[in-house]
């Protein structure tokens, strides 16, 4: 296809001919973008991204370098996804809270009636298969939501977080093993040797590496 028709678009991603993406998206190099998938006006999709099958990326989302998005997910705008992020098959990061069809006139909602607010997955995270994500939320760095969730408030970095609304129930490192707790407040990571501190009201951990 030429250049001028995909002027955002690296030569070297791959964007398979069955896939929808706008000319305004930035697709950056080394991006996969498989079948049935859609890139809207204005998304960013960074270095070394892959975009599985069946994947809505809205318009003004940004997606971080070598993130992995699964089949079927829909990652509504204005999100921001951070480098390394995982998004697992059938997740979504939604974009209003309290979504209508018409307002209290009966008039079909349209831009002018809502602004969308954003899911913010930080570097790292990963959220689990069909889990939901209400905007506006926050997904901190090397945080875990397990599949199935529904996330309704700010998850910590490096917290594991499962249910219906999601809860805490672990806090994990970087490889997604969960942290051991070695005295007081002081938690590690069995795989990298990573040293952790929980803050005093034991809601966060502190990186102390």
């Amino acid at each position: 296809m030429p250049s001028d028709v995909h002027p955002n678009r690296s030569p070297h991603a791959f964007v398979s001919p069955a896939a929808d993406v706008s000319t305004t998206a930035i697709i950056g190099a080394g991006v996969r973008v498989w079948d049935g998938s859609r890139v809207e006006a204005g998304a960013v999709v960074s270095d070394d991204t892959l975009v599985g099958r069946g994947v809505t990326i809205g318009a003004g989302v940004a997606v971080g370098e070598r993130c992995k998005i699964q089949n079927a997910a829909l990652v509504y705008g204005p999100a921001v996804v951070g480098a390394g992020v995982f998004v697992g098959p059938g997740a979504v990061l939604t974009n209003d809270n309290v979504p209508r069809a018409v307002n209290p006139d009966g008039s079909i909602k349209d831009l002018s009636d809502w602004a969308p607010e954003p899911v913010v997955v930080d570097e790292g995270a990963s959220i689990g298969a069909g889990a939901i994500c209400v905007a506006p939320v926050r997904i901190g760095k090397w945080a875990m939501v397990a599949a199935g969730a529904v996330v309704t408030r700010d998850v910590p970095d490096h917290a594991l977080v499962a249910g219906v609304p999601a809860r805490l129930i672990a806090w994990v490192g970087r490889t997604g093993a969960r942290l051991v707790r070695m005295d007081g407040d002081r938690l590690t990571c069995p795989d990298t040797g990573d040293r952790f501190r929980l803050t005093t009201a034991g809601d966060e951990i502190e990186v102390v590496r």
